[in-house]
């Protein structure tokens, strides 16, 4: 038996969404939509293996959507199966380095 804190919402920072999973991108969206009002996207996408993406709002305003789906799909390819639900956290760090002249 596992036990784990129930967390609201039931996903963290994105869902990958399997072409022949149990709820499909729609019924996701508007479980989201239910539980986080606004602070998710459904991204639907033309992958042998994957439908759509949910995914938190504030990642889409931190980098490219198309960027993002790549860097998604190429590490959830090696695990997801058409009909699977993956749920994701993704961490987004800025790594910044400045050279000053000293006078």
């Amino acid at each position: 038996m596992k036990m784990t804190e129930f967390e609201m919402p039931p996903m963290q920072d994105l869902l990958i969404i399997g072409k022949r999973a149990p709820i499909g991108p729609e019924a996701v969206r508007r479980m989201a939509e239910a539980l986080s009002p606004d602070q998710f996207s459904i991204l639907k996408i033309d992958h042998p293996k994957v439908e759509g993406v949910l995914i938190r709002n504030s990642l889409l305003e931190m980098l490219d959507k198309q960027l993002l789906l790549e860097i998604i799909l190429e590490e959830a390819d090696r695990l997801i199966n058409e009909s699977m639900v993956l749920r994701a956290e993704m961490k987004i760090t800025v790594s910044l380095q400045r050279e000053v002249e000293l006078q």
